[in-house]
């Protein structure tokens, strides 16, 4: 997989049949392979979706556009979003525990997550592909004990279901404004699933995080690729 670190939380992904592209909002595209294309947007958040997104379809005719279970194809959306009957035609909003073939070769699962939309998994040509979205084991301070214990068993529970499973490569939040409870996800994360590289994201820029991260908890030290930047290619992965 060539994989590309866009801005955030997003990336792009290009594969030998397909190209994947998650929760682009900011960040210049690299040119676009003569490949089918699937467009992941796991929720509404500003700083995962931007409408200009769906302007991808003027470029690629062979497109899709995979939508979170808090999206709404409605009327007046579709108007503000400014997407034409022939671009709605190419959107699915997604449930919450959903599992299609939005191509041959190619299934997507989804699942709920602690803040808005889905997580995907995605398994094409062989390989695994995890994007949490906003999953993650929210932990903030300034929170009351019982929201946090809440967060935390809502969390355990939805990523239940990925207990033992194989990932090739997956895409987590590391997010530095929790401090150490930043930590929290990840290493959850990396301990229920079978990890072969992992990717931080959502680190507002702030991607020293992930040695702080790695200094406590230096196992992850060998399946963990750093970002340095935005619009960084991040190799054949």
């Amino acid at each position: 997989m060539r994989v590309t670190f866009l801005a955030h939380d997003g990336f792009f992904i290009e594969l030998d049949q397909v190209c994947l592209l998650f929760d682009w909002w900011k960040g210049v595209l690299p040119p676009l392979p003569d490949k089918p294309l699937l467009v992941f947007v796991s929720h509404r958040h500003e700083d995962h979706f931007n409408p200009a997104v769906f302007t991808l379809a003027d470029r690629k005719a062979d497109i899709q556009f995979l939508l979170g279970s808090d999206f709404r194809l409605t009327p007046h959306n579709l108007t503000k979003w400014q997407l034409s009957p022939e671009t709605a035609a190419k959107c699915r909003r997604c449930g919450k525990h959903d599992t299609f073939a939005p191509l041959p070769g190619v299934t997507v699962e989804t699942f709920p997550s602690t803040d808005e939309g889905v997580a995907w998994m995605v398994t094409v040509e062989g390989q695994s592909i995890f994007h949490a979205g906003d999953l993650n084991w929210w932990h903030w301070a300034e929170e009351d004990l019982a929201w946090n214990r809440n967060m935390e068993a809502n969390f355990k529970r939805y990523t239940e279901p990925l207990r033992g499973r194989r990932v090739d490569l997956a895409m987590l939040p590391l997010d530095s404004r929790l401090k150490t409870g930043g930590y929290l996800g990840p290493n959850y994360f990396l301990n229920l699933m079978e990890v072969r590289r992992f990717l931080p994201m959502h680190q507002w820029e702030d991607f020293a995080f992930t040695d702080e991260f790695l200094s406590a908890y230096p196992q992850f030290a060998p399946i963990t690729v750093k970002i340095h930047r935005d619009e960084e290619f991040l190799g054949e992965l």
